[in-house]
C-alpha cells in the first residue's frame, strides 16, 4: 500500500523538485496532492511521467488522510499550514525557516543525522535546513568525524533561484536589457544583479550580519554539533542554479590533505573531483540537476594549526531543497516505520 502526499507550494521552484525527485526516487505514493495559493488554483504541474496534477487551493484543504507533505510555501504561510496538517495526522517536512531553531523540531540532513528524525513524534514537524546549510554539513561531517571542527569560516556564492522564481526571472530579464540596452529594473534583489555580486542575501540583523549568515551558524551548531563556531559571508552571484562555497576549516587534531580526501571519497552524498589542473575542479553549473556535494581545491590552510581549505558545489534546488527532503521521508517510512493511513 502506497502513500499519500500533500505537496505544499507546488508550483514554485522547490515544489516542483519535490513532484521531480520524488518521481525519479520511485517514492511509494498511491496519491499526490499538489497545494498552491488561491491564484494558483487549476494549474497544472507535472508529476515526472506519471502526468499531470491540477493544483488546489492550500487554504481550503483539510490534511485528514494525509500521510505526509512536503512544504515549501514560504516561512509565513508555513507557519499556518504546517501546524494546521500536523494536527490532521500528516508528518510535515517543511522546507522554510519558520520551524528550524524550534527546540522540539528536528533539523535534519539525511547524511549527517538521521537519528534526529525520530523527534518528529513531538510536533509531526520535521525541519529541512538552509541550502547553504545543507552542502556544507554534508562535506564537513567525514571531517569532524575524523579530527573535530573547531571553527568554520565560510564564504557562499549563491544563485538567483534560491530567491525563486522571481530571482531567475530578475537575472535573465536585466541580462537581456544590458544586451538590448534597456534600462535594468530590480525589484526582486536590492541591486542590479546581472554581471554583478551582492554580498546581502536575506534582512540585516543588529550586529551586521544578515539572517542568511545567522542560519549557517545556528543550523550547524544544531545539525552537526553545538561546539562549532562558524562565521559566514553570504553573496548572491548570477548564476541560475547551485550554490557554491569556499570553506576554511580549523580541526583539533592534525588532519592531512590526504587523510581528508580519503574521508571525503567514502562519504554518502559526496563527490570529489580534486585535480590541481585546469578544469580539475566542479563549478555550479556542472553541479545542477546532479543529487551530491562536490569539493574540489582540498588543501592545508598554512594560516592556522590544523586547517584545511575546500570548495564545494551542489544543485540548491535538489539536494540543497528538494532531495534532502524526499530523502527524510524515506527514512521515516523505512527506520521510523511510519505506516500509510
Amino acid at each position: 500500500m502506497g502513500y499519500k502526499l500533500a505537496i505544499i507550494g507546488a508550483t514554485g521552484n522547490v515544489g516542483r523538485e519535490f513532484l521531480t525527485t520524488l518521481a525519479e526516487r520511485n517514492f511509494p505514493v498511491d496519491d499526490v496532492v499538489a497545494l498552491a495559493s488561491e491564484r494558483s488554483v487549476g494549474k497544472k504541474v507535472s508529476f515526472g511521467d506519471k502526468g499531470e496534477l491540477t493544483v488546489r487551493d492550500l487554504a481550503t484543504f483539510d490534511f485528514k488522510g494525509i500521510d505526509i507533505a512536503l512544504s515549501s510555501p514560504g516561512a509565513k504561510v508555513s507557519a499556518v499550514h504546517s501546524p494546521r496538517a500536523a494536527k490532521a495526522g500528516c508528518v510535515v517536512i517543511d522546507n522554510t525557516s519558520y520551524f528550524r531553531m524550534e527546540h522540539d523540531v528536528p533539523l535534519v540532513v539525511h547524511e549527517v543525522n538521521p537519528g534526529a528524525i525520530a523527534g518528529y513524534a513531538k510536533r509531526n514537524i520535521i525541519a529541512n535546513p538552509n541550502c547553504s546549510t545543507i552542502q556544507m554539513v554534508v562535506a564537513l561531517k567525514p571531517l569532524h568525524d575524523l579530527a573535530k571542527i573547531k571553527r568554520v569560516v565560510v564564504s557562499t556564492y549563491q544563485s538567483v533561484s534560491g530567491a525563486g522564481k522571481e530571482g531567475m526571472d530578475e537575472l535573465f530579464n536585466q541580462t537581456r536589457a544590458v544586451y538590448v540596452n534597456q534600462a535594468l529594473e530590480h525589484t526582486k534583489f536590492t541591486k542590479q544583479i546581472a554581471f554583478n555580486v551582492i554580498p546581502h542575501i536575506d534582512v540585516f540583523m543588529e550586529d551586521g550580519f544578515t539572517k542568511e549568515e545567522w542560519k549557517m551558524r545556528v543550523e550547524t551548531k544544531k545539525i552537526l554539533d553545538p561546539k562549532i563556531e562558524v562565521v559566514a559571508q553570504c553573496v548572491r552571484v548570477p548564476v541560475f542554479i547551485g550554490h557554491a562555497e569556499a570553506v576554511f576549516a580549523e580541526f583539533e587534531k592534525p588532519i592531512s590533505e590526504a587523510e581528508a580526501r580519503a574521508a571525503l571519497r567514502k562519504a554518502p552524498g559526496v563527490s570529489v573531483v580534486d585535480h590541481r589542473t585546469d578544469e580539475g575542479y566542479v563549478t555550479p553549473a556542472e553541479a545542477a540537476g546532479e543529487d551530491n556535494v562536490y569539493v574540489s581545491r582540498i588543501r592545508v590552510d598554512t594560516t592556522v594549526k590544523n586547517g584545511l581549505v575546500f570548495w564545494c558545489v551542489s544543485d540548491n534546488l535538489r539536494k540543497g531543497a528538494a532531495l534532502n527532503a524526499v530523502q527524510i521521508a524515506e527514512e521515516l517510512i523505512k527506520s521510523h516505520k511510519r505506516q500509510a493511513a
